[in-house]
């Protein structure tokens, strides 16, 4: 029996699989009797297109390669040779006589810097001096070479790609673990390079590069998927149902519409034209069946490197078990630094509309990084291709969330322009500033004065831009934007990994962290997975441990309280100060300074907790003993997004339903430690407040995150190559430096890989969402700064960072579940800001209740006619200790009987109506728009149905291609033993 081949196209569900087939052929033939379609019949057809957009078969020729055999005639060698005679130029490994039972020797070189290793294909390493000098020269003949050749990609061959490069101090102490490691990777088919650094003589290079026969066999071992040589093209059935002529229609009105500006130019991405390609993952048995045009570029740059990272993450350093892997050798200092090469400067002389782009960090930096193509489409292919499918999901998901807050933003601005054109009709703003002989009650006990209404006019026409008639609307309106962002994020992301090939991809099963082998090393367990056995760690002491861990979160929660309460002192003693300040402008705008000062102060404490809470949290999850760097990576995550958003928003929660609520009234004033009292909303409502902290801390916080994403880099990066020119005066600028000594000098990506770049973006998501309702111009500075933000990650990632390591995802983890628990919190927290914070159910409640038009019905700003009045109490100044006042009555903002009443004090009628006013509002708020969310949810597939048609399209057309390459394999082999047919498979 011979396997057959299941072709799958590339990004489908389907894999080639191996399928033994055994009956007898007619039962096949029967089902491709059900077939409507042959797949000759579908290559006749006259209109054919290509299933979707995707990986150019990494820029190979369109054209099918007929004959691979004399291309691929010398044959693959399954394992790579162990040499047991390696030299490096730093280290020499010498095996003894047979006779001689001692152990390896090592010996270091005195002089690293004076020889230069060449390499072979048959992995030798051999010694060869050179002098310094023509080192220089050599790297500077380098720099004119075209893109074939370009400086510090190669070895000194000029043939071989750099595909890794290891970085180690000739000062280190680890050399044994070194050359071990060296002399393994050698072993593994591994091909090593040594350099000298330019810049600084105690650094030595370790360029690393993968032959053909290595890349083949890790390529089949980690199940790549590569470009399969036949292509396959299916119908577009939809559209020849509806009519050729419909599409010529549809075609013609598209051709007269402007071209969207949008849009980046076919030309400016030559590589990445529309083709269509068919993967399969790579076997070494069937290379003949892959499009292999050139064999140096079937594996492109990212997965060459993910190989050579693979290799390393798993080669041994010593003889124990746990003691292997690049990152442990990281970790003590072995090495200095691990990372991809750029592929060559993102500069070039010539521009690049004339003479192209020579190389694609160019090619990025040109489409991409720079500032004046910030409303272009970002290349997603481009960026997946360079830097991976998990840094490329980033940048789609933070520019869909950017898109999708365009739509948030110009309603948002809608409703704040909607209170700026009627802030001078709005009722309650007028009253208030005609409120003239309106005496207001004393704002502390002592030397302050009463003071009049009218003083405060400002601040109520501030306090209608944001507290006007459309707060509910735009609060239940971004709770279903959220929603829909989501769902919609979901298709997006279904596309996305059917366009980069990802279906059909799971997460290999990761290797353990070394500081869990090392932790748990005496104790195993078979995994079930793998079945073998390896480190375990038990339930107790799993528990333990996290125990201590949560203790370690409440503990800096409480922290951040605390935090929050010194702040509430601090206003409470600022409102004081500014009451009775001497300065008129200060004292007539005490609100203003309090609130301002206020939330200048939280800001900086919010940015100290926030390196504070960073280290705690590496402490912590290091404590835990995560397994893997997956769960490692979610455990900090988690504990950072809950630090960062306890911190930021504490002191806004406290200001939404806390402040005002526990004044007292005058005369029985609630104090804090016996001393200051506490304070009180105005007569507008506490939603000013709300509003300034919220605006506030916004723009600080997104300006300093944005001064420490590019400004910081770009201070280290001249920093470094200001001892660049003291260290090496002969070196004329940083042209002149070869790759590996360039990207040396760049900074490493954060340690904490995209947890930082997306913690950034789910806090703002949280801030857009949540307290919406009290600032309506939260989505407009989103998406101001996010347009910002995408240039600057761009620039960042090509031009001030080393290379990340491509690495594969097919979702943005843990961030999607906290995306949608904010989703479910802003619905809760918008519901309690417009019941609780603002004056919309006073307001409601006075117009249908006790207006001038209970009887008429709701006429809007005529109904409120007298709500001022209404909402403030009465107040015997005579009361007060002091006996300053006497015979007179003073206003404040409460639902209270007035003193001359037989209950003095107590609260009203219209109070307990508002308060259950404010209930019911929350209850059916709530209900309805999680209502709404679960309707669109339900309503919005996660997989666009064109797509699972097509998948499902594809899928068939595949059956019916396996029938017949059987079909034709049968009568081959028929004919070829000279027998003859029968119905049955071989």
């Amino acid at each position: 029996m011979y396997p057959a081949f299941i072709f799958c196209p590339r990004g489908s569900r389907s894999g080639i699989t191996m399928v033994h087939h055994s009956g007898s052929i007619q039962s096949f033939k029967q089902q491709k009797a059900g077939m409507h379609t042959s797949i000759s019949e579908i290559l006749k057809e006259k209109t054919l297109k290509s299933s979707r957009r995707s990986l150019p078969c990494l820029a190979q020729s369109q054209t099918h390669p007929e004959n691979l055999n004399h291309f691929l005639s010398v044959p693959l060698s399954p394992e790579p040779k162990t040499y047991s005679h390696s030299v490096s130029a730093s280290c020499t490994h010498i095996l003894p006589p047979p006779t001689d039972t001692g152990q390896d020797v090592y010996m270091e070189e005195r002089e690293a810097g004076g020889f230069a290793p060449k390499t072979d294909e048959t992995h030798h390493v051999q010694q060869k001096p050179v002098s310094r000098g023509k080192l220089e020269a050599r790297t500077e003949s380098i720099q004119g070479n075209s893109l074939e050749n370009p400086s510090g990609l190669m070895f000194r061959d000029g043939k071989k790609r750099i595909d890794y490069i290891l970085v180690y101090k000739k000062s280190s102490l680890q050399v044994e673990k070194r050359c071990t490691f060296e002399r393994n990777l050698r072993a593994e088919g591994l091909m090593l390079e040594k350099e000298p650094s330019l810049t600084n003589s105690d650094i030595l290079f370790v360029k690393i590069h993968a032959p053909w026969d290595t890349l083949c066999k890790y390529a089949e071992q980690m199940n790549i998927r590569m470009p399969f040589r036949k292509k396959c093209y299916f119908t577009d059935w939809k559209k020849k149902t509806m009519g050729s002529q419909f599409q010529l229609r549809c075609r013609q009105l598209k051709s007269w519409l402007p071209r969207n500006p949008m849009k980046l130019d076919k030309e400016a991405l030559p590589d990445l034209e529309e083709t269509d390609c068919y993967t399969a993952p790579f076997s070494r048995a069937r290379v003949h069946h892959f499009t292999i045009n050139n064999r140096e570029t079937f594996f492109s740059n990212s997965t060459r490197s993910r190989i050579v990272h693979h290799v390393l993450q798993r080669t041994k350093y010593e003889d124990a078990k746990s003691k292997m892997g690049i990152n442990r050798l990281l970790g003590n200092s072995t090495y200095e630094a691990a990372f991809p090469p750029h592929e060559g400067s993102y500069k070039s002389r010539h521009p690049i509309k004339t003479h192209g782009a020579q190389n694609h960090r160019h090619l990025l930096y040109e489409r991409w990084a720079r500032w004046g193509i910030w409303y272009k489409y970002q290349p997603l292919d481009l960026i997946r291709r360079y830097f991976g499918e998990k840094i490329g999901l980033y940048f789609a998901w933070l520019g869909w969330y950017t898109g999708m807050l365009i739509p948030a933003a110009l309603v948002g601005l809608f409703v704040f322009l909607y209170g700026l054109f009627t802030m001078d009709s709005s009722q309650v703003s007028k009253e208030i500033c005609e409120a003239n002989t309106t005496i207001m009650c004393p704002m502390c006990e002592g030397n302050c004065s009463s003071w009049t209404l009218s003083d405060s006019c400002v601040y109520a026409k501030v306090t209608h831009l944001f507290d006007n008639g459309g707060t509910v609307f735009f609060a239940i309106f971004m709770a279903i934007w959220a929603t829909v962002f989501l769902e919609f994020w979901k298709r997006r992301r279904a596309e996305l990994t059917y366009d980069w090939d990802l279906i059909d991809w799971e997460e290999e099963e990761e290797e353990l962290r070394p500081q869990f082998e090392a932790k748990y090393s005496r104790k195993e367990r078979v995994n079930p997975i793998s079945g073998k056995p390896e480190p375990f760690q038990p339930f107790t002491d799993k528990f333990s441990r996290l125990m201590v861990s949560v203790s370690g979160i409440f503990f800096m929660i409480s922290l951040v309280l605390t935090a929050v309460f010194a702040v509430v002192v601090f206003r409470l003693i600022a409102m004081e100060k500014f009451v009775s300040f001497q300065w008129e402008f200060v004292k007539k705008n005490w609100q203003f300074a309090t609130s301002g000062t206020g939330v200048c102060i939280n800001f900086m404490i919010i940015m100290s907790l926030n390196v504070v809470y960073e280290k705690v949290a590496y402490l912590l999850t290091n404590l835990e003993h995560p397994r893997t760097e997956s769960e490692w990576e979610n455990s900090f995550a988690l504990k950072m997004f809950l630090f960062q958003f306890v911190n930021l928003n504490s002191s806004t929660f406290y200001i939404a339903f806390f402040l005002g609520r526990f004044a007292g009234r005058p005369g029985d004033y609630n104090k804090l430690f016996n001393r200051w009292r506490m304070e009180e909303c105005h007569p507008s409502g506490c939603l000013i407040d709300l509003c300034l902290q919220m605006g506030v801390i916004m723009v600080l916080k997104q300006i300093w995150n944005n001064f420490m994403e590019l400004g910081y880099p770009l201070l280290q990066n001249w920093w470094s190559r200001r001892k660049m020119k003291r260290a090496g005066e002969q070196i004329n600028s940083k042209e002149g430096l070869p790759q590996w000594d360039r990207d040396w000098n760049l900074q490493p990506m954060n340690a904490h890989g995209l947890v930082d770049e997306y913690l950034e973006m789910v806090l703002q998501f949280g801030f857009t969402t949540i307290f919406v309702a009290a600032f309506p111009l939260a989505p407009l500075l989103a998406l101001l700064n996010n347009i910002i933000e995408i240039r600057l990650d761009a620039y960042k990632f090509v031009t001030q960072w080393r290379r990340p390591m491509p690495a594969r995802a097919t979702d943005i983890g843990i961030w999607h579940g906290i995306l949608e628990g904010i989703g479910v919190v802003a619905v809760i927290t918008n519901a309690f800001v417009i019941a609780i914070t603002s004056d919309y159910i006073p307001r409601f409640v006075y117009a249908f209740k006790y207006g001038p038009c209970v009887d008429k019905g709701y006429r809007h700003e005529k109904c409120l006619r007298g709500y001022l009045n209404n909402s403030l109490s009465f107040f015997d100044m005579g009361e007060f200790k002091n006996g300053s006042f006497q015979n007179q009555y003073c206003r404040y903002r409460d639902y209270r009987a007035p003193p001359w009443s037989p209950e003095p004090y107590d609260f009203t009628l219209q109070f307990w109506h508002v308060l259950a006013a404010r209930l019911a509002f929350i209850i059916v708020f709530e209900h309805l728009v999680f209502g709404i969310k679960t309707f669109i949810a339900h309503m919005i597939p996660d997989m666009p149905k064109d797509l699972s048609d097509r998948m499902r399209r594809e899928k068939y057309l595949m059956q019916e291609m396996v029938y017949e390459a059987e079909l034709e394999h049968l009568q081959k082999e028929r004919k070829k033993n000279g027998k003859r047919y029968h119905h049955e498979w071989p």
